[in-house]
């Protein structure tokens, strides 16, 4: 019984809950995606824009497209907001700061465009804050955009904007119809 007694500080010691560990990247909540694409020969901004207040579930988000002109280069950029806060978390700044450990993948169907990388981290691998968007003949389909937090950058495609072999999480995955007229 004397042995029970002296082992019980020692469980105790040893069971004794530590404090919560620290997360050092934890998943960011990504409310709002706006695309602005800037006619690179002058002219109205085009945006397409995602806002999802409550988050996954809850009320519907608000996606709003806008058309594109066929035969036309745009510059590209991206902005992400955690808008559930106030004031609004720019989480583009954080992707820009990370930026080995995130890339954007444009993926599309029907619509005649193409979209390339226009910025890179330190190792010259694509981020995909900002584009190229070039657009072809009038017709219609689909952009998706996806997030990816710690894609092997170096596999098959992917520098080339290929997400097959990508691997990572998804932050955040969004797509708009176009309409390119």
């Amino acid at each position: 019984m004397k042995k029970l007694l002296l082992l019980l500080p020692v469980i105790a010691f040893f069971s004794c809950e530590k404090e919560d560990p620290v997360i050092p990247n934890e998943e960011e909540l990504i409310t709002t995606l706006v695309y602005t694409l800037t006619p690179d020969g002058g002219g109205d901004p085009v945006t397409f824009s995602f806002t999802d207040l409550d988050g996954d579930g809850g009320n519907a988000p608000v996606v709003v497209t806008e058309v594109l002109a066929s035969n036309t280069t745009y510059s590209g950029e991206l902005s992400l907001l955690n808008e559930s806060v106030s004031p609004a978390e720019d989480i583009s700044d954080e992707v820009s700061e990370e930026s080995l450990e995130h890339q954007f993948f444009y993926s599309f169907t029907g619509a005649d465009l193409s979209v390339t990388y226009n910025d890179s981290d330190a190792n010259g691998n694509p981020i995909g804050l900002k584009t190229k968007v070039i657009t072809g003949n009038a017709s219609n389909g689909q952009i998706t955009i996806t997030l990816k937090h710690e894609p092997d950058k170096s596999a098959s495609g992917v520098s080339d904007g290929q997400i097959a072999n990508a691997g990572g999480e998804t932050d955040i995955e969004v797509t708009f119809n176009v309409e390119i007229q």
